[in-house]
């Protein structure tokens, strides 16, 4: 059964430029395709950000009433390392530097990918397909688009005819390039030879003889182009036109206008009513990059291994600092964001534990929870405006706290009301992790503890004995034993 609010839910669609109210193709059916990683490296956090926010999204159109099925493909052959379609197979090459086989770069970085995205607590899609097993389905395509007249094979190549195809269509219908621009910006390359024209892109690459990866075709030995796997797999699992296709802003040139350019040129449609897509992350204002050693892994940031930020910090943290930002703006990661993002996130769960403690009766309450859930859902449909509706639950966490302090009563229905709903976006929409949640506020009794050490410190040095000894005691009585030495404190749980 849907909810009552699914009728205002607005998404920002790129193709259109604006936001478009959501109305599915088959009314409570939902078919949502988003592009995954390309599997030859550690997830960044940047990946991370667009995948838990198609999460967000996934767990939204869920939590309104739609059957979702989410498909988010695994790219392991196919992508070159650069944007015109020259270079190595990104796997491969990083293959051939590790001195493994393709398939265990595959399973390697596949296995590292579920398990960070496991631990910020996303569900997982309900098919995820990948480009080497479904070599078939690609093939085909690549008939069908030689067939309608936009293909052409060159020794052993195959590649999409860009000029043809903007005879009777547009390419560049998500970024707004134009054709004539991107031809006075081509330069030719070594390798692109073999093109009518620099900016055909490949459906199918010949297989030169040192290359690893390939299967057989009708033009001989060789492996896909990277643009086509969605195409193929997006059409076999959600059809020829299905409601929205998702991806980091960086897809929108040249990936994502070339799957409309495939879909279009096999069917005469583009395969998605709605796209969305996320901006990207930065660190410490400039772009994440290894090469000015900018750069910070997940697992970095949970351990606190690294030499970036202060602390480890909890998953829910990292979650809750990207929720802090609309997904279409750019976020900037720092040291500061995530230790504000860390008091604010244990905030809004003390609040939260709040609520069931509260002393309940029949009068009115002060704060219209009625008017509250509607503000919630709205910011909520308004492109999925996570910034909006936690600044809502705050407002909620203050009303819930000054019925604590003044020992004031919250009537009952509104007690149950606040509970279902702080419940329900907490964590089956935002998806924090309630299991985690005791490990953040383990990590901030760490902190307090290392306060109270200061603070002894300090007393110490001023020949406040009689501060330090409290202190101490009472630390004691916590069960945590002090061992001072000359000018600081360590401590261990007894």
């Amino acid at each position: 059964m849907k909810s009552e609010y699914y009728k205002d839910l607005k998404i920002h669609n790129s193709l259109s430029g604006k936001k478009d109210f959501f109305v599915p193709i088959d009314n409570n059916n939902v078919g949502m395709y988003v592009c995954g990683p390309t599997v030859y490296n550690n997830a960044h956090l940047g990946n991370c950000r667009t995948f838990i926010s198609f999460d967000l999204i996934y767990r939204y159109l869920s939590h309104l009433g739609y059957k979702v099925r989410y498909v988010r493909n695994l790219t392991d052959v196919g992508h070159l390392e650069n944007e015109d379609g020259s270079g190595e197979d990104k796997v491969a090459k990083k293959a051939r530097l590790e001195n493994i086989e393709p398939m265990e770069i595959v399973q390697k970085y596949t296995l590292d990918f579920h398990n960070i995205l496991k631990k910020l607590n996303t569900i997982p899609p309900n098919i995820e397909p990948t480009a080497s097993g479904h070599i078939i389905e690609q093939i085909d395509s690549i008939k069908q688009i030689i067939d309608a007249g936009y293909g052409y094979e060159k020794n052993g190549s195959v590649y999409f005819d860009i000029l043809k195809f903007n005879e009777s269509n547009t390419y560049g219908k998500l970024s707004g390039r134009k054709i004539e621009d991107m031809m006075n910006q081509s330069r030719v390359l070594d390798g692109a030879s073999d093109k009518k024209n620099p900016q055909d892109f490949a459906l199918w690459k010949k297989a030169e003889k040192n290359h690893i990866m390939f299967w057989n075709s009708p033009w001989g030995k060789g492996f896909p182009g990277w643009h086509l796997e969605c195409t193929s797999m997006s059409k076999k699992y959600l059809g020829d036109f299905f409601d929205i296709h998702g991806g980091g802003l960086d897809l929108k040139f040249p990936h994502h206008d070339c799957e409309i350019a495939q879909s279009e040129a096999i069917d005469g449609s583009n395969p998605a009513k709605y796209w969305m897509h996320t901006n990207m992350l930065t660190l410490n204002g400039k772009k994440m990059s290894k090469s000015i050693d900018n750069f910070i892994l997940p697992n970095e940031v949970f351990s606190g291994d690294n030499k970036i930020l202060s602390k480890a910090f909890n998953p829910n943290v990292v979650k809750f600092f990207i929720y802090q930002a609309h997904y279409r703006s750019v976020l900037d990661l720092s040291n500061d964001a995530l230790l504000a993002s860390e008091k604010g996130f244990n905030k809004l769960i003390s609040g939260y534990n709040l609520i069931s403690k509260l002393a309940s009766n029949e009068k009115k309450s002060d704060f219209d929870v009625g008017l509250w859930v509607i503000n919630c859902y709205s910011k909520m449909n308004d492109d999925f405006n996570t910034p909006m509706l936690i600044a809502e639950m705050f407002d909620c966490i203050r009303f819930i706290n000054s019925v604590n302090i003044k020992s004031k009563n919250l009537n009952n229905s509104d007690k149950e009301k606040l509970s279902e709903v702080f419940n329900n976006f907490l964590f089956n929409v935002l998806g924090f992790n309630l299991e985690d949640t005791n490990q953040t506020r383990n990590d901030s009794s760490v902190e307090l503890i290392k306060l109270l050490i200061k603070l002894r410190n300090q007393a110490r040095v001023n020949k406040n004995f009689e501060l330090s000894d409290q202190i101490r005691n009472d630390l004691l009585e916590l069960g945590i034993k002090l061992n001072d030495d000359k000018n600081d404190s360590s401590y261990n749980l007894i």
